[in-house]
């Protein structure tokens, strides 16, 4: 049986470390460091080679430490096949009502991807569980700010172009949590199988997150 999303452990670190492109021999090492540093959420997009497979082995080995769910969904067709292979949570770059709304049924934690105050609310109003703000590093901080202080009941998960640097304004701002992609998942790191220093590259952003989010 597969394991549920856990919102508990997804709230202690909500960073979804977003894993594009990897070999699928490489995964495995890379979740177990992942959790070793105290992370707990990993999206694997449907764009990887090899994604489902990638999903359902990883859900199987660590699906009792890590939320292990599904990135770049973007129809009906990617979310039978993320579903299928045990995904316990759903990401998209884009608003797609009948996914939110299948998710919303079937009791899956959604994460859809929107640009717009207007993409953000219906989102939202449609059951998101929070709304992915992409390419956040186009926006900026101060555009976080300025949509919650009219639509603060919303949670937003700012995704694209965030890093250590620029995390704690982000934070700052009201964001709930991040998608961070090779900022947080280093190619380099992974291709040379630099565990340890891949290791401590994770603990740094745990770190620097509870820092963050002490400081505001």
């Amino acid at each position: 049986m597969n394991q549920p999303f856990s919102r508990e452990r997804f709230d202690q670190m909500p960073l979804v470390g977003i894993l594009r492109g990897f070999p699928a021999a490489q995964m495995s090492k890379m979740a177990e460091l992942y959790a070793q540093a105290g992370l707990t959420t990993l999206e694997i997009t449907m764009n990887t080679k090899g994604a489902t497979d990638t999903i359902a082995s990883l859900v199987q080995a660590f699906g009792t430490k890590l939320n292990i769910g599904a990135g770049t969904v973007c129809n009906m067709t990617d979310l039978h096949k993320a579903l299928e292979a045990g995904a316990q949570f759903i990401v998209a770059p884009i608003v797609d009502e009948d996914v939110i709304k299948k998710c919303v049924s079937l009791g899956v934690p959604v994460f859809p991807g929107a640009y717009t105050p207007t993409e953000i609310y219906r989102c939202w109003s449609l059951g998101a569980t929070m709304v992915k703000v992409f390419p956040a590093s186009k926006l900026g901080p101060g555009y976080i700010k300025e949509v919650l202080a009219p639509l603060n009941q919303i949670q937003l998960l700012p995704t694209g172009g965030i890093s250590l640097e620029n995390m704690g304004e982000f934070i700052k701002a009201g964001a709930k949590g991040f998608g961070i992609g090779s900022a947080l998942v280093p190619k380099q790191l992974v291709e040379q199988e630099a565990w340890e220093e891949l290791y401590q590259h994770f603990t740094e952003f745990v770190t620097r997150y509870k820092t963050f989010l002490n400081e505001n």
